[in-house]
């Protein structure tokens, strides 16, 4: 069959990350569209990939006849409009996480996507296709570690990006931190229990930029939760890890336990100079995972091609943002919350 042709919406690092993995590592698909506000963005599009056609609308850019499916790389709040004009134009649709920031809104667009069974839909949660992250599902599959008991996930930006934080969250609304970027530890905690979480409770503080009070953001949160078998989970998220970008899931069980990532080493060099041995450790999220994301991309044209749908569903999406929102309702009131 002749190549996928892809337009993509947000061109921000997340969307310039799948854009350089189409056009370099994916050569059953073309980058052919791309949709943005940003007129710096336009040119990078132009010189950098040679997108043959530019938009600064979305629902303009989904009436050309000459793309198949989309990428949705925009701000998260608008998600769930964009899947939905998406899928009912009977484009392919793979979007960033969160799904959706409102339970409601993004209930209605899974509708949507019900509704277009012959189409593709695939949500950003790229750790599953991470190697490291497979292989440890395969050994809890096998029950290497006997009857998980708990699960533990720490996901911390490193410190160099917050003050960009602080600046985006004065105009934008990220969804707050746990739909941000602990929906991604949400979605592991689902994966390797097969358990829906039932309970949470979360803390928050704000002690490099305390102005996030004001803004209803945080700079570093914690939550506790229960899963319907009682299996229990701890999650920390945070946007002020010094040494870089930190990544680590440990899984502890009956018969043991692993860890993931227990130092988010960079490579396999070590150095040894004034300071002592140093072992350099990745910096941000491209990095880290550059493998999952290309794997994932992969997948999703795989898929289109293959006329199958993938194993990360909008169901996923939606189970990680209740447990999110759960999270943000009990940083506001102090109290353990149910998810319902």
């Amino acid at each position: 069959m002749n190549k996928i042709n892809i337009g993509i919406v947000g061109l921000g690092r997340m969307g310039q990350t799948h854009a350089r993995n189409i056009v370099v590592n994916i050569p059953e698909a073309n980058l052919y569209a791309a949709c943005s506000v940003a007129e710096v963005e336009f040119e990078y599009a132009k010189r950098e990939f040679g997108v043959k056609e530019l938009y600064q609308n979305f629902e303009e850019m989904i009436e050309s006849p000459n793309i198949d499916a989309v990428i949705i790389a925009s701000p998260s709040g608008f998600h769930t409009k964009q899947i939905r004009l998406a899928m009912e134009k009977g484009l392919h649709v793979f979007s960033e996480k969160p799904i959706g920031l409102d339970i409601e809104d993004i209930k209605e667009t899974i509708k949507i996507i019900d509704s277009h069974p012959n189409q593709i839909f695939q949500l950003g949660f790229m750790r599953r296709y991470d190697e490291s992250y497979q292989y440890a599902k395969k050994l809890v599959d096998e029950g290497i570690l006997g009857k998980l008991t708990l699960i533990r996930c720490y996901g911390i930006d490193p410190s160099t990006e917050l003050e960009s934080f602080v600046k985006f969250a004065t105009s934008s609304n990220s969804g707050g931190l746990f739909s941000d970027m602990s929906v991604h530890d949400i979605d592991l905690v689902r994966w390797f229990s097969g358990q829906e979480i039932k309970r949470v409770w979360a803390l928050g503080k704000n002690a490099a930029y305390p102005e996030l009070d004001d803004l209803g953001e945080l700079e570093t949160g914690a939550a506790m939760m229960q899963l319907k078998d009682d299996t229990m989970a701890i999650l920390v998220a945070g946007r002020n890890a010094v040494h870089g970008y930190h990544v680590e899931t440990e899984l502890i069980g009956t018969k043991g336990m692993l860890r993931i990532a227990q130092q988010p080493e960079k490579n396999l060099v070590t150095i040894f100079n004034e300071q002592g041995i140093v072992r350099p450790t990745t910096q941000n999220f491209p990095e880290r995972f550059r493998e999952a994301f290309i794997r994932e991309m992969k997948e999703f044209v795989s898929c289109i091609i293959d006329g199958r749908q993938p194993n990360v569903t909008a169901n996923d999406g939606l189970q990680s943002t209740k447990v999110a929102l759960a999270c943000q309702k009990s940083i506001k009131t102090k109290q353990l919350i149910d998810v319902e």
